[in-house]
């Protein structure tokens, strides 16, 4: 009794004392024995237990059974099946049964070999024997060999509670549910707690129609008396979780009058399966037990799925108070890194990873996923190659997902690499062969991800959805309907959300057919789910269908910000900043990192004074926990950009710790926007000192920025620098047939027209507009011809329209006007513009006339007839235009602003200086009138340079005035006589007429090339407003007396000055 009590307290000195002082007779004694080697097996002992065990002569089956059992009880496997291989007796029942329990535990290839051995040796009489059959069943229900198990069943012919328990519970454990609800239902035998119990799980795996019919039947059917089995009760919580009623879960759990730990553990699994996750946290606070294990793991992943504040306090405040005898257990663990990386504090979760000594492979993976969660794959990528254990699939289909998150060439190296080393009964894996499909995917080695889709027999929705996104992903819209239409199986929610997005994407007939089909035949079990829903939001307002939009957003009960955010989008997607705003002014949710960027846009869209207001303070709303968000400050750049704040969008950008790409082409977009295009370069040179790959967006700013300097020198910098591979590719070469053209080089732009292969409207327009801008209206015209029918557009046609105008081609004007079939506000603009530069004012009236009487008067119409008038110097017509403007305009500020200068310029090149300035001062007081500075800049021996009027700023400003002076009197020489209409403004009494017109900023650019060394044969100048008449003059007589070419471009055109002392405008400015 003495040694017994010891084994039960496992008090190892004490039970060692005891033997002691036993006498030589009484530890040959077989009790004493048995006794001994339980006691040692107990206290972990087994050295000892052996060496018992060694000295007994007549070994029996009962003790055989006891050292069988210690050795389970130690997880000594390999050491119960050496000494069954050492048995000199045949196994009684008793001995059996506890090898088939060994069997059972260890379940490895030498367990399953043994207890196989074991039936086929079992002598007849022992088949009977229904407490050892049924051990069998469940041995070979744990071996996964359910033939075998059947065939023991059918072989019992009284068969208990117990076998039907054992077979249930096998079919279960092997995801047989179905099958243990037939046999259930074919039972004659009344159910017990247990029956039930097994049944309420079998119910909880399945969770269609017949297992919720079953389930809710069994619960019916328990007596009273059941209500005390808090076992049965548990089960049945757990299975009413499972089926989503939450209401009688909540019921049965009220009913249980001793609660124990696990009642509650069920409970909060139970709502974090519905994702309740307030509700599991509102229950562990009620909670006055000791936790355990299962509860650490279950509200750690609780406060991992919510990650708000509350979770965050909760989580943190019990991985702190964990007891010492957890802080070893791997699973409580392995979920505090999971939370941990929720939170993103990812260095208290490497702490807690590296205080972990013996290692899993599900430790690893948890780490290894918490790195590619927060975008940290390169992490997961050095933790991966750092492991020694065989890996499962889990951890493959992590680092798939790893590499297809980095796609670099390290990822795709390891990737391959592994994919390679796939082992062979993992390669039927659905969940890991999808994972590998989404990796080639992200790779774009599209071919080899349908070759992996190929080869998989019983294909999953999940598989479809990872192909179609995959397609999505690609740009391969077509392909991603046509596996759409070949699928055979029921749709889930990502298949709605991915097909969404595909239609979305394409927005073609065939897309919007299938789009709407599929909101047509939407499953209620997604009506509540918001994710389809947000996609099926986005696709409508991609159709530009918003009412629909707004007809599904209004029907979503619990919107998330996700919702708003989607719906947002769309507004700003379809010109409807407004409507954006309104909404947003709406939302009463903590706003996420894309609302942010979604308002930024909105209001970069609208630059009015509510937009500068609401972007303004949202800017300095932003939590700390987004200042560093690369998605929020490159909207916030954007917007402020537009706004024309391009210091305080300079500051955020400075103040950004982790530049991307993006944040660089941001900027520099900004920088044309606000015509600060000359920092783009400085921007450009600091890509390249970060090791930043430019992509194709950040080549098409450049090529942008090109196009608006204008300077030949640096455009051929830029282009030498750019990849081959993407100046081939066809959106490139549109804006390089622009930038060439912009830049006075007609030639380079007919060199890359030409190698266009597949020529599309942008194209032909781009071409057709630079021939315009350079003066070769004849050439606009005949590529306009050769363009097909079905490419003219909008933009083609204003692009023609316009190089007829700068050539002075009226009738041909008139001929392709009159061709137009829509003839759009802007065409007819255009056309106005046309007959007005001909001062052909009458019939320019008449149009407009004609416009006004089925539409609201236009003020750019009328500002094209105010400038020909400028230029004309009709004041008396200016005057008459410019009066009809404010009162079709009395509300436009900025219409009248620009009618305002060109008319007080008119009066000062009549002299008329005093009436300009009080007209002026006038205008200023009822406007706000800014006048925009006029700047010219070029390009000598890599320096560029930039000069506005009567600028001293340049260190060489002596030497440029010097031959300032120079070229005044050299074009005196050559009857040149300065036009003093062309000044906007009083003459001070140290001033000529001269001294002021010399100081115009093309001439200063001029000069500065003059006085380099050699002189530059090919001068080329930029200029952000109209070149004056005098400056045209001037420039055509200076490249003839200096035998020069002299390129420049204004605000409407490029004039190429020749030697032979003539311009390609031919006057039409």
């Amino acid at each position: 009794m003495a040694i017994k009590a010891c084994t039960i307290l496992q008090d190892y000195k004490r039970g060692i004392n005891i033997q002691k002082k036993l006498s030589t007779n009484s530890l040959n004694n077989p009790y004493i024995q048995i006794s001994l080697i339980r006691f040692y097996m107990q206290c972990h002992d087994i050295d000892n237990a052996n060496r018992i065990f060694s000295t007994i002569t007549n070994k029996s089956n009962h003790i055989y059974t006891v050292m069988f059992k210690g050795l389970v009880s130690n997880s000594m496997s390999e050491k119960v099946f050496d000494l069954f291989d050492e048995m000199k007796i045949k196994p009684d029942t008793i001995t059996l049964i506890t090898l088939f329990h060994a069997c059972t535990k260890f379940a490895n290839d030498r367990a399953m070999k043994i207890g196989k051995k074991l039936i086929e040796q079992m002598p007849d009489n022992y088949r009977n024997n229904n407490i050892l059959l049924n051990s069998a069943i469940h041995m070979f229900m744990k071996f996964g060999d359910i033939k075998s198990a059947e065939c023991i069943f059918q072989s019992i012919k009284k068969k208990d509670i117990i076998t039907y328990g054992a077979m249930m519970k096998g079919y279960v454990s092997n995801d047989m549910s179905e099958k243990a609800l037939d046999l259930f239902e074919h039972m004659y035998l009344k159910p017990n707690d247990i029956i039930y119990t097994i049944i309420c799980n079998a119910c909880a795996q399945l969770v269609n129609d017949r297992a919720i019919k079953i389930g809710k039947k069994i619960l019916n059917e328990i007596s009273e008396n059941s209500l005390n089995d808090n076992v049965l009760l548990t089960s049945a919580i757990h299975m009413l979780m499972k089926f989503s009623d939450i209401y009688n879960a909540e019921r049965i759990f009220q009913l249980i009058n001793n609660k124990s730990i696990i009642t509650y553990n069920t409970m909060m699994k139970g709502y974090i399966g519905n994702e309740m996750i307030e509700k599991a946290l509102d229950l562990f606070e009620q909670i006055h037990l000791n936790l355990d294990n299962v509860t650490y793991t279950i509200i750690f992943n609780a406060c991992a799925q919510l990650a708000n504040d509350r979770g965050i306090k909760i989580g943190k405040k019990l991985l702190n108070q964990i007891p010492d005898n957890y802080r070893n257990d791997n699973v409580v663990l392995t979920s505090i890194i999971q939370m941990l990386m929720k939170f993103h504090d990812v260095q208290y979760a490497e702490h807690i990873f590296n205080l972990i000594q013996n290692k899993n492979i599900i430790t690893y993976s948890t780490m290894m996923k918490g790195y590619v969660d927060n975008n940290m794959s390169e992490k997961a990528l050095d933790l991966f190659e750092q492991i020694n254990f065989n890996l499962d699939n889990i951890t493959y289909s992590i680092i798939f997902n790893a590499c297809a998150q980095l796609a670099n060439d390290r990822a795709i190296k390891i990737g391959k690499k592994l994919f390679n080393q796939i082992p062979d009964n993992y390669r039927n894996d659905n969940v890991l062969l999808t994972s590998i499909i989404h990796m080639f995917m992200k790779f774009h080695d599209v071919q080899y991800a349908e070759h992996i889709f190929n080869l998989i027999k019983n294909k999953s929705i999940i598989t479809y959805n990872a192909m179609i996104k995959g397609y999505v992903e690609n740009k391969m819209i077509e392909k991603a309907l046509d596996l759409f239409e070949q699928m055979h199986l029921n749709l889930d929610n990502v298949t709605y959300t991915s097909m969404f997005n595909a239609c979305a994407e394409l927005t073609n007939d065939r897309a919007r057919k299938i789009g709407y089909k599929l909101l047509n035949q939407i499953s209620d079990n997604y009506l509540n789910d918001n994710i389809p829903l947000n996609s099926a939001i986005h696709m409508l307002m991609k159709f530009g269908d918003i009412q629909s939009a707004e007809h599904f957003f209004k029907s979503i009960k619990n919107k998330s910000i996700i919702t708003y955010n989607a719906m947002m989008k769309g507004y700003v997607d379809n010109d409807m900043s407004e409507k954006a705003l309104d909404l947003f002014e709406q939302i009463d949710l903590n706003l996420d990192n894309i609302t942010y960027s979604i308002i930024f846009n909105a209001c970069a869209e609208l630059v009015n004074d509510r937009a500068m207001k609401i972007g303004k303070k949202l800017l300095d709303q932003i939590p700390s926990n987004y200042q560093n968000e690369n998605i929020v400050l490159n909207s916030a750049i954007h917007m402020l950009m537009k706004f024309g704040d391009v210091y305080n969008a300079e500051y955020i950008f400075e103040s950004m710790k982790k530049k991307n790409i993006i944040t660089y082409g941001t900027l520099m977009n900004g920088y044309n926007i606000n015509d600060e295009s000359l920092k783009c370069f400085k921007i450009f040179e600091e890509i390249k000192n970060q090791n930043l790959i430019p992509d194709e967006i950040i080549w098409n700013i450049l090529i942008g920025t090109c196009s608006r300097i204008g300077i030949l020198s640096r455009c051929q910098y830029i282009i030498d620098q750019i990849p081959r591979y993407i100046q081939n590719k066809k959106q490139i070469q549109n804006s390089l047939i622009d930038m060439w053209g912009k830049c006075g080089s007609i030639e380079k732009a007919e060199n890359v027209y030409k190698s266009v292969y597949d020529r599309d409207s942008v194209t032909y327009t781009t071409m057709i507009n630079a021939f315009g801008l350079n003066g070769m209206g004849s050439e606009a015209i005949e590529l306009y011809r050769q363009m097909p029918n079905n490419l003219r557009n909008e933009i083609s046609h204003i692009c023609v329209l316009n190089a007829c105008s700068h050539s002075g081609l009226l009738d041909e004007a008139r001929i392709i006007f009159n061709e137009i079939p829509m003839k759009t506000e802007q065409i007819i603009t255009i056309m106005i513009d046309c007959l007005s530069r001909l001062f052909l004012f009458d019939e320019a009236q008449k149009l407009i006339d004609e416009y006004e009487k089925t539409n609201s008067p236009n003020f750019v119409m009328y500002m094209a007839l105010l400038s020909s008038a400028r230029n004309n110097r009709n004041h008396i017509l200016s005057e008459k235009i410019y009066n009809r403007m404010k009162y079709l305009f009395s509300n436009q500020k900025q219409v009248l602003q620009s009618g305002a200068i060109l008319l007080s310029n008119i009066y000062s090149s009549f002299g008329e200086y005093q009436y300009a300035k009080e007209f002026r001062f006038n205008q200023i007081k009822q406007f706000g009138m800014k006048t925009k500075i006029g700047l010219s800049w070029t390009e000598v021996n890599d320096e560029l340079v930039q000069f506005k009027a009567h600028d001293h700023s340049h260190p060489r400003s002596l030497e440029i005035y010097a031959e300032l002076n120079r070229l005044a009197s050299e074009l005196i020489e050559h009857g040149h006589i300065f036009d003093s209409s062309c000044i906007t403004r009083q003459i001070d009494d140290e001033e000529t007429i001269e001294s002021v017109l010399c100081g115009h900023s093309e001439k200063l650019a001029i000069a500065f090339n003059f006085i380099q060394r050699p002189v530059p044969t090919i001068i080329q100048i930029t200029k952000n407003l109209r070149i004056c008449g005098d400056c045209h003059q001037a420039i055509k007589l200076l490249a003839k007396i200096r035998q020069c070419t002299i390129i420049i471009r204004d605000s409407n055109r490029i004039h190429h000055f020749h030697s032979n002392g003539k311009c390609s405008c031919q006057g039409h400015f």
